[in-house]
C-alpha cells in the first residue's frame, strides 16, 4: 500500500497535482508569500501563504514548512535517528515510547485499517523493504521471499498504548512505512500552523498532495488544482493536458496511482502502492484521487482505494461525509468513473 520508489521517482510525483494559484489586481490588501519548491520528505513542498500584510504572510510560510520538517523528523523510515526507524529497530523487542504526533499518526492509521479492511496497512514495511531490493538488483521476488514478507505484516500485529504512548510489535521482523499518510498528515500541521500565525488562506503542496483554505491570492473565489490527464506528457504539465481542473476553498486533495510511478521488473510493472493480500503491487486502478476535508484522510483514502479497487473504494467514498473521489482505469482507455458529488468541484 505504501510509496515504496519515493526517492527516485519525486519530480513524477510533482506532476500528478499541480497548485495553479491565478492572480489579479482586485483586492491590494491582502499579501501573499510563496515558498517555491523545498525539498522535504523526499519530495518537493511548496506553501503559499495570504495574509493582511506581507510580513504575516512570510511568517506563516516559514512556520508550515518548519511543521513538514518535523513531521519528517519524526516519521522518515530513511532517517535512522527518526521515531519511526527507532520504532522499527526496538518495537519486537520492547514498547518503545513516541511524541504526540507520532502515536496520532499510528492511530489514525489502524483507524483506517479498520475501515478499509486491511487495504490500508501501515506494516506493510516487510513488503516495502523487499521490492525496494528487487528494484535496486532488478531480479523479481520469488514467492516465497513475497511468502514470508507477508508473514511479518498486519496491523493487527501492532500494539499501541494511548495512555503510555508506546509502540510495540508482536512479531520479529515487522516494520512500519508512513508513506501512505505522513504527507497529508504534514500538509494538515502546516495549514494549522499558518492558520495560528494570521494567514486567511493558504495553500501546501507536497509531492502532489495539497490542501487549501481561506482566500488564494489576490481574492480570486477558489484555489484551483489541475489533475494531468495520464495521457498527456509525462515531461511536465506544460508539455501535457490536464484531465480536470478542480476548484477548492477548504479542501484536500490526494492522487496516488501508477500511470507515472512505477518501476519494471524483468518486463513486468509494479506500482508503488502495496497490497497485503496479494504481497505484490496493487492493480486495477491507474490514478485515485480523493477530495475530502483534510489532508491525512484524503492521502490514506488515495492509498485504500487503489488497494481496494473501483467498486469497493466508490461505495466506501460515497458513505464517508464531505469526501470524493475521480478514478482512472489503466491504459490504453483510462476511463474515468466519480463519486455522485465529484462535479461539484470540477471548474467547467
Amino acid at each position: 500500500m505504501n510509496k515504496i520508489f519515493s526517492r527516485n521517482i519525486v519530480i513524477l510525483v510533482c506532476l500528478s497535482l499541480v497548485a495553479i494559484s491565478f492572480f489579479s489586481c482586485a483586492d491590494r490588501k491582502r499579501a501573499d508569500a510563496d515558498s517555491g519548491d523545498q525539498m522535504i520528505m523526499g519530495t518537493f513542498a511548496h506553501v503559499v501563504a495570504v495574509a493582511e500584510d506581507s510580513g504575516t504572510a512570510k511568517k506563516c510560510v516559514r512556520v508550515a514548512l518548519e511543521e513538514i520538517r518535523k513531521v519528517d523528523a519524526l516519521m522518515s523510515d530513511y532517517k535512522s535517528d527518526s521515531e519511526i526507524s527507532q520504532v522499527n529497530s526496538k518495537a519486537a523487542e520492547k514498547a518503545v515510547k513516541v511524541s504526540k504526533f507520532t502515536y496520532e499518526v499510528l492511530q489514525r492509521s489502524v483507524e483506517f485499517s479498520e475501515m478499509t479492511g486491511g487495504a490500508f496497512d501501515i506494516t506493510v514495511g516487510p513488503l516495502v523493504a523487499l521490492f525496494r531490493e528487487a528494484k535496486e538488483s532488478k531480479v523479481a521476488p520469488s514467492e516465497q521471499q513475497i511468502a514470508l514478507a507477508r508473514s511479518k505484516v498486519g496491523f493487527e500485529k501492532l500494539k499501541l498504548d494511548s495512555e503510555n504512548k508506546t509502540v510495540r510489535f508482536s512479531d520479529n521482523g515487522m516494520l512500519l512505512d508512513l508513506g501512505g499518510i505522513a504527507k497529508g498528515y504534514a500538509i494538515d500541521k502546516a495549514i494549522e500552523a499558518a492558520k495560528r500565525s494570521g494567514a486567511i488562506g493558504a495553500m501546501v503542496d507536497i509531492g502532489g498532495d495539497v490542501r487549501c483554505f481561506g482566500l488564494p491570492p489576490k481574492g480570486r473565489d477558489h484555489w484551483l488544482i489541475g489533475l494531468q490527464d495520464p495521457n498527456s506528457a509525462i515531461e511536465g504539465i506544460e508539455g501535457g493536458g490536464l484531465l480536470v481542473v478542480l476548484k477548492i476553498t477548504n479542501a484536500a486533495v490526494a492522487t496516488s496511482g501508477d500511470y507515472q510511478q512505477f518501476v519494471l521488473i524483468e518486463g513486468k510493472r509494479y506500482s508503488h502502492i502495496m497490497d497485503r493480500k496479494t504481497g505484490t503491487s496493487a492493480e486495477g486502478l491507474s490514478s485515485v484521487t480523493i477530495i475530502a476535508d483534510n489532508a491525512t484522510d484524503a492521502d490514506a483514502l488515495a492509498t485504500s482505494v487503489s488497494v481496494m479497487g473501483a467498486e469497493k473504494g466508490l461505495a466506501l467514498i460515497e458513505k464517508l461525509p464531505g469526501t470524493e473521489a475521480i478514478l482512472i482505469t489503466p491504459d490504453p482507455k483510462y476511463e474515468v468513473t466519480k463519486t455522485s458529488g465529484a462535479e461539484v468541484y470540477i471548474r467547467e
